[in-house]
This record gives structure tokens, sequence and C-alpha cells, in this order.
């Protein structure tokens, strides 16, 4: 398996400087402390990591159920990272997906165990596991 490279450069002050995020896929974006910390338009490490646990629970969730025999319609996935100023000082507090998938065939029962399964199974959900997880997922 290839190992997935990325570079983040910043420069400046903490709340006046610039952030720039490179990827080897071409990944090219910008942040600041104002597009982390507030509401000013930009991305941020934690859009990006609420993106990277959805992408892969999507991916995760549509390959168990396929191994399963149950071809799904389509999976669409939310992800949600909270940031809170904790004791220890701020700290990413809860993770959330929010799925939803067309799967035809299947109960609501049986796509609740897979989708329960796959939020402990994904990699990324692995690798943020000491990270408070919550899931709602609907069949439609």
């Amino acid at each position: 398996m290839p190992t997935r490279t990325a570079t983040a450069t910043w420069t400046g002050t903490l709340r006046e400087g610039k952030g720039h995020l490179e990827g080897q896929s071409g990944l090219d974006m910008r942040y600041a402390f104002s597009s982390r910390f507030a509401d000013e338009p930009g991305t941020n490490p934690e859009e990006l990591l609420a993106a990277a646990h959805a992408g892969c629970y999507s991916m995760a969730l549509n390959a168990g159920l396929e191994a399963a025999g149950h071809k799904a319609e389509y999976v669409v996935t939310q992800g949600h990272c909270t940031v809170e100023k904790l004791e220890a000082g701020m700290s990413i507090s809860k993770l959330r997906l929010v799925t939803r998938a067309k799967v035809p065939g299947l109960s609501n029962e049986e796509f609740q165990k897979f989708a329960e399964d796959t939020k402990t199974g994904c990699i990324v959900s692995r690798a943020l596991s000491a990270v408070p997880m919550e899931l709602d997922a609907t069949l439609e």
C-alpha cells in the first residue's frame, strides 16, 4: 500500500498568519486562524479530518454491503468534527457521522448492523478511536 503525503506550511503569528496545505494528489488549500476557530471562509484541519472520516466510512460501508451481496445504489455520509476548549486546552471532543443509503432488499435492522460495524471498523474510525464517536444512519 502506498504512503500518502501532505505538507502544511504556516507563516506569521498564530492569529494573523496564514497556512497552506499541499498534497501529492493536487490538494492546494489555504487556512488561517479565523477559518479554524471562527466562522470565516476557508478550510481547516478539522474540516479535512471530517471529510476523510466521511469518505472512508462511505467506502467501507459500501464494501461491507457488497461483500454480503447487497448492492447499494448510494451511500452519502457527512462527517462532523467538534472542537472545544477543554481543561487540557483546545481538543477534538466529538466526531459524528450522518449517513444515508439506498440499498434495495435490505431491512433497516440489517442496515443498522452494517452501519454500526462500519463505524468501528473503517480505517479512519479505528485511527480516531480515542475520540467519542456518534452515528446517525438512515436507510432510504
